[in-house]
């Protein structure tokens, strides 16, 4: 899926402020400012922290850890913090759309093979709305969030869950992937055959705004890619 850039979703800032100064304010005054600099500083070190031990975080963790630094002792599930969470990425649902063609290819593998979705994604219920909204949950036989999980990719136990929830091999799977590390590097570790799929970056298109996005690096070794959907059915001698 393809989520356009910040300015695509705007006109959801001032609620989701409003909410955040519920929390935040004190004694009338405003320190949003402070609190978004505190929140970045808290989101990187538990995402670094993720990424060492393949634990998934939260955006509760990191909202709870940065009231914490401005002097409010909060805690990650207070209904508060669910509500601002809810409102953040309630801004991103009308915003995301599918890669073109993707439910004509989705028809057409599905009569012939069980197919899954793995999402790094922290607050899965947010995941669970845009993949509904977008009309995907149809043609999977098995959709894990790794907020659900608890780990996230590259840890081998989410490749794992794949393969027991499609009740197949490790041999007989091909995992389709935009992100290197997480999705290629994740995937071969696990013994599973990769495919870098490379039409974001080929059509220069935004990726997902935010703290843990980025620019991926391309692989560090040889895997086969594709920048279309005929790419993919090419590779699997399908027409």
């Amino acid at each position: 899926m393809q989520i356009p850039d910040e300015k695509d979703i705007a006109s959801k800032s001032r609620n989701i402020t409003e909410q955040a100064n519920r929390i935040i304010s004190k004694r009338g005054k405003n320190i949003w400012n402070e609190f978004k600099k505190a929140y970045r500083e808290s989101a990187i070190s538990f995402i670094e922290e993720a990424k060492q031990n393949g634990l998934e975080t939260h955006n509760r963790f990191w909202i709870s850890s940065a009231l914490k630094n401005q002097g409010y002792d909060i805690h990650p599930d207070d209904p508060r913090i669910e509500s601002v969470v809810g409102c953040y990425f309630s801004a991103f649902y009308p915003h995301c759309h599918l890669i073109p063609d993707t439910k004509e290819m989705l028809r057409k593998l599905k009569g012939d093979y069980r197919l899954g979705l793995l999402s790094n994604f922290t607050h899965a219920p947010a995941a669970r709305i845009i993949i509904d909204r977008v009309g995907l949950r149809p043609f999977f036989n098995a959709v894990l969030i790794s907020g659900e999980i608890g780990y996230r990719k590259p840890h081998p136990l989410v490749f794992r869950r794949l393969l027991e929830n499609l009740g197949v091999e490790k041999e007989q799977l091909l995992y389709i992937g935009d992100d290197p590390e997480p999705d290629i590097h994740g995937a071969c570790r696990a013994g599973i055959q990769p495919v870098w799929t490379t039409y974001v970056r080929d059509q220069k298109l935004p990726f997902v705004p935010g703290i843990i996005a980025g620019d991926p690096e391309q692989p560090d070794f040889e895997v086969p890619s594709i920048s279309s959907w005929d790419e993919l059915f090419s590779l699997l001698n399908k027409r």
